[in-house]
């Protein structure tokens, strides 16, 4: 799939792949130690956030990982997060959404609103090849479901941080 060719909305915010000028912000995201200690994957440097930009680009080229920068048009293109869509089997019945938010923008509903945009995505694009169910991976590991379009916050299976943001929960779209 072409990485270049997707581009998300949620309101104000555009979920976009990552380019290559977006390091600095990258870098400033991951310069908050509360963020520090939730990523897998530390990014202190330009060549750590190189390195991090490339897995992204492969995910893009492969077809099993679309990640997205979360940006705020309102606030001049901002980087505020990021948001992910891990599928590492095509034809699978599941896929994980993972996301951080930065610093700055926690507590606007920033990854709810941009979870939102990534699910319609991601049934759109996917349930003709199986995809029934995608799994959040938050920040620090919890996992909830997304099963369905209908009311009620996001069900954590193993718990969820208190500053977890609560996602409507969506269904995929019928099978023709």
């Amino acid at each position: 799939m072409d990485d270049a060719a997707v581009t998300l909305t949620a309101g104000p915010l555009l979920l976009r792949p990552w380019r290559t000028d977006d390091i600095p912000a990258l870098l400033a995201a991951y310069d908050d130690p509360a963020m520090r200690q939730w990523v897998r994957v530390p990014v202190s440097d330009v060549a750590d956030a190189e390195r991090w930009m490339a897995v992204q680009r492969d995910g893009w080229a492969r077809g099993n990982r679309f990640s997205f920068a979360v940006t705020d048009t309102t606030r001049g293109g901002e980087l505020v997060g990021n948001l992910a869509l891990k599928r590492p089997v095509p034809g699978a019945e599941s896929a994980e959404a993972g996301y951080w938010t930065a610093a700055a923008a926690r507590g606007r509903g920033v990854a709810s609103r941009a979870l939102g945009a990534l699910t319609d995505w991601a049934f759109g694009t996917f349930a003709t090849e199986g995809l029934r169910r995608l799994e959040l991976l938050s920040p620090g590991g919890q996992r909830g479901i997304l099963p369905g379009r209908g009311e009620g916050r996001l069900p954590a299976c193993r718990g969820r941080p208190r500053a977890s943001p609560a996602v409507p929960a969506r269904r995929p779209p019928a099978l023709p």
